[in-house]
């Protein structure tokens, strides 16, 4: 066999033993749109170390928080689309095609969906002196003292924020928000009794409500969580109501089609791990990894599907 042919056996050999193989070996960098110890930092930092052992590079994460993500998203709408940039994001992505008026970038032309890694489903509480055991008799509750409940929010714009919201639209009640810097400053308020109600992820409230010192209402999923089997879903009392938060990984517009499948089944790989999927339970969050096309399409659906509730809402970017 010629030289030429040896190496050439070689280097297929080679990638045969690595899918994940990529050409070169600049860091990845993922670009996360919100402040270090964050749930989607959390996030993009486990899944970093394990896509970088598939992918056989170094991927690090940089914060680039603002805007409700947007600083970050501009900064990978605009870099080259060779892999190397990407963006974790959340369901503010597609909230905030319709909350500010203008964005420097398309939510869906400038990026290409690459895989959506989680799911976060959040829960109703309430304070234990709220006299509701259930959403049905919240709903009654807030009819009859209209403008009276309130509701703590940890940012505005926020999938949590637009989850009362879409609450308040199909029951048609009248709950006052109490904005804040943060959701730790916001749930803090909930457990003193300072503020009644507050839609919040299930990993930042479920030890207190194991204490007994919030009174869970109601999950946000479509059927109840085995985490809380005793919790209605609150669908069983607003027919079709579901909100749950989410994480996805993308890149720039106009990737390879082979960098969109290496990264990609880096990603499902990642997600397959022990580590990761026990990171993934410490927050609550479930694990997706579906193709790009799906995650594309779901995109699609979900800036369309918040739209009516930033509308009804009334909110601004703050």
């Amino acid at each position: 066999m010629k030289r030429r042919d040896i190496l050439l056996s070689s280097l297929a050999a080679a990638w045969a033993g690595n899918a994940f193989a990529q050409i070169g070996n600049a860091p990845v960098r993922i670009l996360v749109g919100a402040p270090a110890g964050g749930s989607t930092d959390t996030l993009a930092r486990s899944l970093a170390v394990s896509m970088g052992l598939a992918l056989g590079r170094t991927v690090i994460v940089e914060n680039r928080p603002g805007a409700g993500g947007n600083i970050a998203a501009d900064a990978v709408a605009k870099a080259a689309p060779d892999g190397n940039t990407l963006l974790m994001s959340f369901t503010s992505h597609a909230i905030n095609a319709t909350l500010y008026p203008t964005l420097p970038f398309d939510p869906v032309k400038d990026f290409t969906a690459l895989t959506c890694v989680a799911t976060s489903p959040s829960i109703l509480v309430a304070h234990p002196s709220v006299p509701a055991k259930d959403v049905r008799e919240l709903i009654a509750l807030a009819k009859a003292k209209p403008g009276q409940l309130n509701f703590a929010i940890g940012a505005v714009g926020s999938s949590l924020h637009m989850a009362g919201e879409a609450f308040k639209m199909q029951s048609g009640v009248n709950i006052v928000n109490i904005p804040y810097k943060g959701t730790a400053p916001a749930v803090q308020d909930v457990l003193a009794g300072q503020v009644q109600l507050m839609f919040a992820a299930v990993g930042n409230v479920k030890a207190h409500i194991q204490a007994g010192k919030l009174k869970a209402l109601g999950v946000t999923t479509a059927k109840r969580l085995p985490a809380f089997p005793n919790v209605p879903a609150i669908a069983e009392a607003l027919p079709g109501y579901e909100s749950s938060a989410w994480f996805g990984l993308f890149g720039p517009a106009r990737m390879p089609a082979d960098r969109v499948r290496q990264i990609g089944d880096a990603a499902r790989h990642a997600l397959q791990q022990a580590d990761m999927r026990q990171r993934l339970d410490t927050e609550g969050a479930i694990p997706v990894g579906n193709s790009s096309e799906q995650f594309s399409a779901f995109v699609q659906s979900e800036i369309v599907r918040w739209a009516e509730v930033v509308k009804f809402s009334g909110a601004k970017p703050e």
